[in-house]
């Protein structure tokens, strides 16, 4: 039997394949003078207290004190954030990240009194002094924003208290990161020959992407089963994240915890409910799809280990990092050289954690510190890995060109707008792959990862959101989130979204207890609203070149400046409306079409 393939240490690594941390802090010693620093300077912020009225240079003064500290408090949790992420046994960084974390509360509760003392300034008192202070007419819009919270802002004591409790509103978020990466462990999966294989999270999506059905099945079952002994944990967690937002939701007096989390993105609530209706009306596309999965695949019964697998066999690739970097290089040709001009610098720069190692966080991600961004992989030298690279770089330049256009107040982005970023570059990457090739069956072999794409993002993460969306109901309702009901409903929600020619089984009913975007607060839907946006922007570039590249340089630097559906209207599309999602869907039907002709013989 052949011996299992060890996960390397970290130590193990070459340098250039690690993100280069040290162009935020050079050593650890630099970031402890700096949170020192940073940490004395706190109690001048809450030494403004009661003042902010008093005349427009007090209140810039503290508006731009107050954008300073938390950059540097963003930077210091995003270097300890980083370094944890690395390898999150790691005790030195655990504590880095949590002193991180400590910060922000102590800034938080240290600045609490200001929304209520700024929301007194009148109307009448702002405009003096934007007319006695010009610089700080930069804060109109925050001010203009800030006003739409004034029926969910809390006297300073109650601001100050909810402030205080932030620290422990993340114990969710954190005892499942910690459960999930650096705890659990799995025991190793089996190929087809007998041979073992390291299970891990990172490992595991790799595994059902396998043309070989036992090495998927035996993966499938082993991740599912460990996850089943811990079933109860993950359930008493995800019931208090469900607490934890409606406690926070109805202190603010939002009717919901889903319109309180989208009124922080300024979203209508309408977005998500039209996103779920949409696909739930376009179900029958994706039935389609698992038909014609059940039949490329030749199985009597489709599993839920069969639905990563390749439709087209053995004209998958190896992909080296090397070789996706110039590919996905050459894709975005399209959106001209000042946009692959960031791409090369983060390509050449170290701005990328590229491999597995013992201990990292699994997936893959983006943070936009401001010195340059940072993106985490955990590169496995396939198709699927290229289009991640493509995703996450789509996230860097966005976050890139925001830090350098926007001053500190607007200079971040909601998330909503993100994802048409990211996945606009897939959209990019896959319509080069596709022009490049004449072969038939690597032209199915694309479609093939094209409509996985548009199942796994616009379709699965809907379901996700979903799912989210009868949790955060159920709660409301004051029913706990135990086991056994989330398994049940998770499990019936499966069934609808894949239909009848997909064994919906009790091992899929726990899928609930490894997603990690459960704890993100209602974030999952942007997947799916963000790819269909995504969707219709790469179609406008590739068909309209200059202007169109123009417009979504512009949508990329804009930050906050505007809400997130304005910016998304200047660069061409309208998610208030439903038209993008149906489109991207009725585009999914179309490939199906394609993809059928292609494998007919």
């Amino acid at each position: 039997m052949a011996e299992a393939k060890k996960i390397p240490q970290r130590s193990e690594l070459p340098a250039e394949c690690t993100w280069n941390t040290a162009d935020i802090y050079p050593t650890d010693q630099a970031w402890e003078e700096e949170f020192q620093a940073v940490q004395a300077g706190i109690p001048v912020l809450a030494g403004y207290a009661g003042r902010l009225g008093e005349s427009a240079q007090t209140l810039f003064d503290y508006l731009t004190l107050c954008d300073k500290t938390a950059e540097q408090v963003t930077r210091l949790y995003q270097y300890a954030s980083l370094r944890q992420d690395e390898d999150t046994r790691n005790g030195t960084y655990q504590a880095l990240a949590g002193k991180g974390t400590s910060l922000w509360v102590e800034l938080s509760s240290a600045t609490a009194f200001d929304t209520p003392e700024l929301l007194k300034l009148s109307r009448e008192t702002l405009e003096r002094f934007y007319a006695e202070k010009p610089e700080l007419a930069l804060y109109r819009r925050f001010f203009t924003v800030l006003q739409d919270k004034k029926e969910h802002t809390l006297s300073d004591g109650e601001e100050k208290l909810l402030a205080a409790a932030g620290e422990m509103a993340q114990a969710p978020d954190e005892i499942f990161s910690k459960f999930s990466n650096a705890d659990l462990t799995f025991p190793d999966a089996l190929d087809k020959d007998g041979h073992p294989l390291p299970l891990s999270d990172a490992t595991y999506v790799t595994y059902e992407m396998s043309e070989d059905r036992e090495l998927r099945r035996s993966a499938y079952e082993r991740m599912y089963d460990t996850l089943g002994s811990f079933k109860n944990t993950a359930a008493a967690l995800l019931d208090a994240e469900a607490k934890k937002r409606r406690f926070f939701s109805a202190a603010r007096k939002y009717e919901s915890p889903l319109a309180a989390a989208v009124a922080s993105n300024r979203v209508p609530p309408e977005v998500y409910r039209n996103l779920v209706d949409t696909v739930n009306a376009n179900l029958d596309k994706l039935h389609r799809y698992v038909r014609l999965r059940r039949k490329l695949l030749g199985v009597d019964q489709l599993h839920m280990y069969d639905i990563y697998a390749p439709m087209v066999s053995g004209a998958s690739k190896v992909i080296p990092f090397e070789e996706a970097k110039a590919i996905v290089y050459d894709a975005l040709a399209p959106m001209g050289e000042q946009y692959r001009a960031i791409i090369r610098e983060g390509l050449d720069n170290r701005w990328i954690d590229v491999y597995e190692n013992v201990g990292k966080r699994s997936g893959g991600y983006m943070s936009g510190v401001v010195t340059h961004p940072y993106i985490l992989l955990n590169h496995k030298d396939d198709l699927d890995s290229m289009f991640t690279l493509a995703h996450e770089m789509g996230h860097a330049v966005h976050s890139y060109l925001s830090n350098k256009t926007q001053p500190i107040v607007y200079r971040d982005y909601v998330i909503f707008v993100a994802e048409v970023a990211s996945t606009c570059n897939e959209a990019l990457l896959m319509e080069h792959l596709l022009g490049k090739t004449t072969d038939k069956k690597e032209r199915a072999w694309l479609l093939n990862h094209f409509l996985e794409q548009f199942k796994g993002t616009l379709y699965r993460q809907t379901m996700f959101a979903e799912f989210e969306l009868r949790m955060g109901e159920l709660n409301t309702q004051g029913v706990p989130l135990t086991a056994e009901l989330l398994c049940a409903e998770y499990k019936a929600l499966n069934a609808k979204y894949f239909g009848p020619d997909m064994v919906t089984d009790d091992r899929i009913a726990l899928e609930w207890a490894r997603i990690p975007h459960f704890y993100y607060n209602y974030y999952v839907y942007q997947y799916a609203t963000g790819y269909s946006a995504a969707i219709a922007l790469s179609r406008r570039i590739l068909k309209e070149g200059a202007p169109a590249v123009k417009d979504m340089l512009e949508f990329l630097s804009g930050g906050r400046s505007k809400d997130p559906i304005d910016l998304l209207r200047g660069a061409g599309v309208d998610m208030a409306s439903p038209k993008p999602i149906q489109d991207a869907l009725d585009l999914f039907d179309s490939l199906l079409d394609e993809m059928e002709a292609l494998t007919a013989d």
